[in-house]
């Protein structure tokens, strides 16, 4: 028998009522920190980044690809990974399909990684993916943009993410289990991991002049993580203990 309280269809009605005057309250404070969101002051991007993309290497301009807007995915995939991030693995699951419509709005949807275009060329194809990623490899935007960290500002502890001084993460021995577990699903040591990090970032074009105008990090990312938006409405909600997940080709089939 369940342990879950149960009752009649007009006791749930009852609580269910409630219930949605609570999420109307939270749809209309999400409506007012979009607002302030994009009351952002924007800041002019004057650096010349350049991308490897299939088509060729383009400018953080050409990213745009004739839209105003511009939206990048932070996907922690480094240099010396062999795989994808997991965690971003199963958040860009959700690309597909969207980047079309967004394209459609004016807004253009790209993934950004640090390893070279043929790794993330070969995991994409491994996914099953078709939006749109570029190869940062070897240039600062990744760095710029507080995702990625070197050697050298680990060691001075000038490792700046989510927008606070972040040093106690990379001296945790022993790690904690997620991180050492993910580390070893991409073929690195858990320190090389983690000098990448889950990230968007946010750009418009306006007068020939491109402006950064938003970034996220962390659990930030949460919103466009489609699958925890279904698991939270789910009868058990997200009823994780520890890292469930996996790339969706490393699952038992069921």
């Amino acid at each position: 028998m369940t342990t879950h309280a149960t009752g009649t269809r007009e006791q749930w009605l009852a609580a269910r009522l409630d219930l949605l005057a609570a999420e109307k309250d939270l749809t209309r404070r999400s409506d007012a920190v979009a607002q302030l969101r994009q009351a952002l002051p924007w800041v002019r991007v004057d650096k010349d980044y350049r991308f490897e993309t299939d088509k060729g290497p383009v400018s953080l301009g050409d990213l745009f690809a004739g839209r105003s807007q511009l939206l990048v995915y932070h996907f922690m995939f480094g240099p010396d990974y062999k795989a994808g991030c997991p965690s971003c693995s199963m958040i860009a699951d959700g690309f597909n399909g969207l980047d079309v419509h967004l394209a459609n709005h004016d807004v253009m949807l790209w993934a950004v990684s640090r390893a070279p275009l043929a790794k993330l060329q070969a995991y994409k194809s491994r996914m099953g993916w078709t939006f749109p990623w570029a190869s940062s490899h070897g240039g600062d935007f990744n760095f710029d943009f507080n995702v990625s960290f070197s050697e050298a500002q680990e060691r001075a502890g000038e490792v700046e993410y989510n927008f606070a001084r972040n040093t106690h993460a990379m001296d945790q021995v022993p790690p904690p289990a997620p991180v050492a577990q993910f580390a070893a699903s991409c073929g690195i040591d858990v320190r090389t991991f983690r000098r990448d990090r889950p990230g968007m970032s946010a750009f418009v074009r306006e007068d020939n002049a491109i402006y950064h105008t938003y970034s996220t990090y962390a659990r930030g990312v949460d919103a466009i993580w489609g699958t925890y938006a279904f698991l939270d409405r789910a009868p058990k909600g997200r009823n994780e203990s520890g890292v469930w997940w996996r790339r969706h080709d490393e699952y038992d089939q069921h």
